[in-house]
Formats: C-alpha cells, structure tokens, sequence
C-alpha cells in the first residue's frame, strides 16, 4: 500500500511549536481511515528530542500509531551516509505550495469517489421519500 509522510504542526495539530496546538479538524479521525484502508503513516516533522517524543505520545494518546517516525523504516539509521529525505509516496504538510487544504480537503483529494458516492447515496434517498403531495395527504391527525 502507498505510504504516507504526515507532518506534525500546522497539519495534525495547530502550529505553536513548541507546544502541541491543538488537533486539526478532522486530523485523527482522516488517519485513523487511512491506517484502516490500509495506508502506511510516517510522522515527518521538524521535531527532535523531547518535543517529538511528546508530539509521538500526544498521536498514540489520539490512537494513531506510525509506521516510523522521521524515517522511511523503523530500523533506518541516520548517519549522514544516506539521505535525510524518507520514501514516501504522499506527503501531506501545511508548507505545500498553496498551504495545507484541511483534512476534508485532504480525504478528497484522495478519495474523490467517494464524494460521488455520497452524492449517489442522497439522490437514491430524496427518490425513495414519498413526494410532498403524499406527505401532505397522509399526515397523521
């Protein structure tokens, strides 16, 4: 399945670095589907030292558990023999050009079948509710 590289501040919770802002609208709730769907998460943040440490703890504390933390794999060794940038096949970070479109955004961008099966899903109940007339000439007294 593809991997994903998530930033932290200004994507999962607010930017106050180094404080832990709070959640996006919509953070947890995106990656969570996401793990379910399948998808690999990586947390890809400026953070290091204490400040990731909390920053993992706060998403393990909101059930998000990643595949690796500012690395492509779990036993990946940062030596200065390889390079810093991790393989991933998304990144979703608020310093994309243009800013981070929000979590419904994201889901979208994604998933855009979805969005069509909504539409579907509503079409089919607007032409299973009786029309107004009936509704009219059967209300209950």
């Amino acid at each position: 399945m593809l991997k994903i590289a998530v930033d932290f501040d200004g994507t999962i919770v607010e930017n106050r670095y180094p404080a832990i802002g709070k959640p996006m609208l919509f953070a947890f709730e995106t990656l969570k589907e996401l793990q379910k769907r399948g998808f690999v998460l990586i947390l890809w943040t400026f953070r290091a030292g204490k400040e990731l440490d909390e920053a993992v703890e706060f998403c393990r504390s909101n059930g998000i558990e990643f595949y690796a933390v500012n690395k492509s794999y779990p036993e990946e060794v940062f030596d200065g023999e390889i390079s810093r940038k991790i393989d991933a096949d998304i990144f979703i970070d608020d310093r994309n050009i243009g800013g981070f479109p929000g979590w419904s955004e994201v889901w979208q961008m994604l998933f855009p079948e979805d969005r069509n099966v909504l539409k579907e899903r509503q079409a089919v109940a607007r032409l299973k509710r009786p029309s107004l007339l009936k509704r009219l000439l059967t209300r209950k007294k």
